[in-house]
Parts: C-alpha cells; structure tokens; sequence
C-alpha cells in the first residue's frame, strides 16, 4: 500500500517532465520557425553581414576621341583626349588587426603613400573605427598597388593575420594624354564622387554637357571575410555598365595649332586673353576651339580655390557676347544687297549701286547728337573701298538708305532669320550667351527703348549688339559656303558599346542627311559679289594686310571694339577680332581670332597695338598657313608671298591687279585736285 501513492508521485513527475520537455521543444520548434520561416530573410541577411559584403565593382566613363578622319590618306586611328586609367583605393579592416600591430603596419603604408600631413593623421585614427571597412587612401597606382600587396602578403602571414584586413578596390581616374590641351572645352569630374549615386560630379565642359551618355552604372561583387579568402575576389552580381563614348569633331593637331598661336598672340599684344575657333563651313563641325591662358583639369581644384583663375575655367568663346565692331560690316553690306535683290522684284528702284560714289565726309545721322567718324577722312567710297578701308560713315549711308525704305522691322528680320543672330547657335557646352540683338518696339529693364532712332546707324558698324564667337563663325560661314546657314556641333558620333563590345550609334552627325537639312538663307551670286568685296581687306590699302596668308587666298574682316564698362564706353579696353576662311574656293575652314584686352597704346613702326588688325590679323594668319599646311591643302595662290620671298611676283598674286584698281578710283575720288582743294577750303 506504501508503493503505491509513491508511484504515483512518480508518474506526475515524469508528467511534468515531459510536459516540460514538450513546452520546451515546442518553444524551440516555435521560436525555429520564427528565426527560419518568417524572419529567415532578415536572419540570412544578418548572417550574410557578418560573413559577406557587397563591393561596388567601377565602371568606365565614356571616352572623347579626336576628329583624325579629317586628315586625308592617314590611317584612321581612335586618338583619345581622355581615358579612364585603372587606380586603387586602399581600405582596412580595423576590427582583424590586433591592436599590438597596427601601429607598425601604419608605419609600413605611410613609407608607401605619398599624402599630406592631414591624410596622414586621417590613415593613423581609421586604425581605431569599430569598423570592418574604412579607406585609408585614394587613386594609387598600378605599381604602387603591387608593392603594398607584396609587403602585406608577408607580412601577415609572419603575424597570423588575415589576409583580407587590408584589401583594395579598384577605380578609374580620369587621364589627359595631351595634358592641358582643350582644357576648358572638355573640363573632368571631381575626385569624390556623390555618396548616393556613386557617380563622379562634372566640374563644366563637354563632361558636363554630356554627362547622361558618359556616365555608366557600377556592377556588384559579393565578397567573404575570411582569412583564406583575399578580398580581391568574389562573386559578381551583375557586371558594370560602361559609358558612351563620343567622338569630337576636333582635331588634335589643330587645336595644338590653334592653342600655340593664341598663346603667342596673346603674350605679344599683352591681352587679357584670347581664343580661336575654327569651323567647316559646310559641316558646322568645329575643328578647334582654343583659348590662353589654359585650365588644366586634373588640378580644377587649384583653379576654383582661386577668384582669379575661375575665368581661365570657361569657355569664353560661348559664354562671352560682346560687341563685335567692324566684323560685323559685311552683314550690313549685305542686307543692303538683299534689299536690292527684294526692290528689284517688286519693281522698284533698287537701294544702291556697289560701284556708286556715295559721300562719306559728313557723319551726321538722325538721332545721333554725334556725327559717326572714321580713322581716316574719306571724301567719296564704294561698297568695295567701304569694306576694304572699314568705313563706319559709308556702312552708316546703307543703314540710313535700307531702314527708310524697307523699315527696322525688316532690318532686324534679315538680321536674326539670315544670320541667326540673338539667337544661341546650341553648341554643345554649358552657359552659352544668346547674345543681344535690339528689338523696335522693346523695352530695356530701365525702362528706354531697345531700338531708337539712331540704332540701325549703330548696328552698320557692329554696335549696339552683343554677338558669341561662334554666332559670328556661323554667320561667316555663311560667305564661305555660298548661303546655307549651318549648324556648329562639337560632335561626330556617340557611340555605345556592350559587353559583347557591339557598338550602337546613339547620335551621328556625320550623315548627308543633316546637311541637307541646313537652309539656304542667301543667294549664291549675291555671296560671291560679298565675298569679291572681302577679298580687299588683306591686300595692300586694307585693314588687314597681316591676315595675308602666304601663298594662299583668303576672306576676312578686323575689328577693333570698345568694351562696355559700368554701362560706359572704355577708352582703353578693347575687343579686337578677326574673322575670315581660307581658300576662296572650296574654303577648308572658317575661323575667328579674339584678343580680349589688348594692351592699349601705339607701338612705332607698327601702329596702334590694340587694333585687330595688328593683334589678331597676325594670329589668324599663323593658325590659317599651319593648319593648310598639316590638311595638305596646295597653295592656290602661288605668287602671293611677302616682299623679299623669291616666289612673290604681284603682277600674277591673287586680287593684286583688282586692288590696283580700286585704288586708282579711289585716288581719283579723294585725292585729285580738286578734291585736295574742297579740303583746304
């Protein structure tokens, strides 16, 4: 009887025992399915952490590659301006190094590193992160790389550490294999890049511009900590995706050309600065854009720290309208031609005749409180002695004849619809100005008129309108190619390609079709009686006998602009411009020269130092004879040589017999007797 409540304890024990047991193992059952089933992801993730990480693997931003198809019979190479180069970035590990050896292994990398004081401080406190990856340094070399690596392959098998607690990631840093060449025009992408996107920041430039094609997407390695494991390895998620490259329409040599003689230009006249664009006329494909003093890219930062040096940064050619001055006289010569053509078929009689003796003693003009004067007093002129002497007065007599009988609407219709003028020519770069071109009937911010009465007096003679460079190259280019107006582009192709390495053609400028495009805004016998008028400028009795270019023929016009400072004209600030193309027939290109600033004075035996005919003729000429020279364009003017060169015979020179001439008549106008004695009295 004794046994008996005993076993019964016995049972309710063993009862609770299992009970418990089941709780427990039901628990555990609950709380595995918890940890594996509902928050297994969260878990794996979690484990994954600890065992894994994802490494962002670079991508290669897009390539801009030089125009070498412009060089006839040259093998076509792909000639870079910029690539990306394979570099470093070296991180650690803090939390697998033993505290008794980091600082010997921070020795060891800082006799590796060349950084500054402060980066080095920053390498030495990343030792101290409760961290599993901290950079130490950025943008080491190939070499560099292999010689740490070695080191620390020794090393750490000697002290029993893990391999991977000091590990790299590789980057691309942009490279200049021509250096500072087209520095503005390309610009680069700051050194660290955005924390979010992982994409490097453009500082301006095409890099800017284009930034949506050049930019590619990174790809994903997942890599394990482990000591047997070396971080350089690992299992790629997806692999990166390459940028787009783009093919300029820019020629090396010529921008080399170009960007030597505008130093040089700019060094002689002692000018602020100065630039060069250089465009086919036909194409709109711009062959160089040069400007002194340069911007070297990798060292933006230095340039951007100082107030100084940001404006060696842009692109003044697009972001700097000014008032062009006497460049601008043949667009006024010929709206005075179209209005002829307009009167002619409607009937009536036309505005003026080119040989007709107009007078251009007087330069009064309605509205204006002072009369228009030139350098030099001329008493009768033509349209070809107007343009050849850079008559202010006779340009003014056009203007005058062309706003009484066709108006000012017309004159400014021609002005933007012919020239394109007021409007941006949507050249690829950042910032580009629109210009200023006066409206009748619009008003200034003060309130007064864009367009008064003597407005079109101004505009004959290039003030009163802001112009870019390439708005005037456009226009220019007008002459050079019988009467289309083009479209400038800095961009043959874009190209993409896969990683299969098939290239797909996003943009292709390069198409007949694009040119076909282009509209005819003048009549091809009214541009070659323009371009007759030009040719005068560069031979003897002209404003630009230095843009005579040795045994070639050219086209051109100089001008030498007063700057608009604190809303007054300067008396000793100038912009002195050249603008031309070369050969006449079949032109191989359009360029204009610009010195900003030209030191103000007169030098003996030269002239006025900052008219445009002695400091940006001479550049011009240099550019135009060298680059002939490296397109392997002959000479089609084989007796037009300076005085002394043997080859020079003036009988035979290009336009020399047609310059006889006109100054003949215009010695009978001006300098005959009778002429001399209306001057005495």
């Amino acid at each position: 009887m004794s046994q008996q409540p005993k076993r019964s304890v016995d049972k309710k024990r063993l009862l609770w025992v299992a009970l418990t047991i089941f709780a427990l193992f039901s628990f555990l059952i609950a709380h595995f399915y918890m940890i594996q089933i509902k928050d297994g992801e969260k878990w794996s993730q979690q484990g994954e952490k600890q065992h894994y990480f994802i490494v962002k693997e670079p991508f290669k931003r897009g390539v801009f590659y030089s125009n070498t198809d412009i060089k006839k019979g040259h093998p076509k190479v792909s000639i870079p301006f910029v690539i990306d180069v394979p570099k470093f970035h070296l991180y650690v590990d803090p939390l697998s190094i033993p505290t008794d050896n980091k600082d010997e292994i921070v020795s060891q990398l800082l006799s590796y590193l060349d950084i500054s004081i402060d980066e080095r401080l920053n390498l030495h406190h990343q030792f101290d992160k409760k961290s599993h990856s901290r950079k130490l340094a950025m943008w080491i070399d190939k070499d560099k790389h292999q010689q740490i690596l070695k080191w620390w392959n020794t090393y750490s098998r000697q002290n029993k550490i893990p391999r991977n607690s000091i590990f790299f990631v590789q980057d691309y840093q942009r490279s200049y294999p021509f250096g500072k060449l087209l520095g503005q025009v390309l610009h680069t992408i700051q050194s660290n890049k955005d924390e979010k996107t992982h994409q490097a920041l453009p500082t301006g430039g095409l890099e800017l511009y284009f930034n949506s094609y050049l930019k590619g997407r990174q790809g994903k390695r997942r890599l394990q900590r482990s000591p047997r494991n070396s971080f350089e390895t690992g299992d790629v998620i997806y692999h990166p995706e390459n940028g787009s490259d783009i093919y300029l329409t820019i020629n090396h040599y010529l921008q080399a050309i170009a960007e030597e003689e505008v130093e040089k230009g700019v060094k002689k006249a002692k000018a602020k600065a100065g630039w060069a664009v250089m465009m086919d006329p036909r194409t709109g494909e711009i062959l160089a854009l040069a400007q002194y003093p340069f911007f070297n890219p990798p060292e933006y930062q230095f340039y951007f720290n100082d107030t100084s040096l940001i404006e060696n940064t842009k692109v003044k050619a697009v972001t700097d309208a000014n008032e062009p001055g006497s460049v601008f006289k043949p667009f006024t010569v010929t709206l005075a031609l179209i209005a002829n053509k307009e009167l002619s078929e409607k009937g009536e009689k036309e505005l003026f005749s080119p040989d007709e003796k107009i007078s251009t003693s007087s330069g009064r003009f309605p509205g204006r409180s002072k009369p228009i004067v030139d350098t030099t007093l001329h008493q009768y002129l033509n349209m070809d002695m107007g343009m050849q002497k850079s008559s202010n007065v006779y340009m003014g007599r056009l203007a005058e004849r062309i706003i009484n009988r066709l108006g000012s609407k017309w004159y400014r219709k021609q002005l933007n619809e012919v020239f394109g003028f007021g409007e941006k020519t949507r050249l690829e770069l950042p910032a580009e100005s629109a210009g200023v071109l006066p409206t009748p009937g619009k008003h200034h911010p003060s309130g007064a008129l864009e367009w008064s009465v003597p407005t079109p007096f101004s505009l004959a003679m290039g003030h009163n309108i802001q112009v870019t460079s390439p708005q005037i190259l456009r226009a220019y280019a007008v002459f050079a190619n019988g009467g289309y107006l083009v479209q400038p582009t800095l961009v043959r192709k874009i190209v993409k390609k896969d990683n299969d390495g098939v290239e797909h053609i996003i943009v292709d400028n390069t198409t007949e079709e694009r040119i076909k495009n282009f509209p005819r805004v003048l009549d091809e016998k009214l541009v070659n009686r323009l371009v007759e008028s030009m040719r005068y400028v560069t031979k003897p009795g002209g404003t630009a006998l230095k843009a005579d270019i040795p045994g070639y023929t050219e086209a051109g016009k100089t001008s030498t602009a007063k700057k608009i400072v604190n809303g007054m004209y300067s008396e000793r600030q100038y912009v002195s411009t050249f603008a031309g193309f070369t050969p006449i027939n079949n032109p191989a290109f359009v360029l204009v020269v610009i010195m900003d600033e030209p030191e103000y004075g007169y030098i003996p035996g030269v002239g006025k130092n900052h008219h445009g005919g002695n400091c940006t003729a001479n550049v011009f000429r240099e550019i135009a004879k060298r680059s002939l020279e490296y397109l392997g364009i002959p000479p089609d003017d084989p007796f037009g040589y300076p005085i002394g060169d043997p080859r020079r015979d003036a009988t035979k020179a290009d336009w020399m017999n047609e310059t006889r001439r006109l100054q003949e008549i215009y010695d009978k106008w001006n300098k005959s007797p009778e002429i001399k004695s209306k001057k005495s009295a």
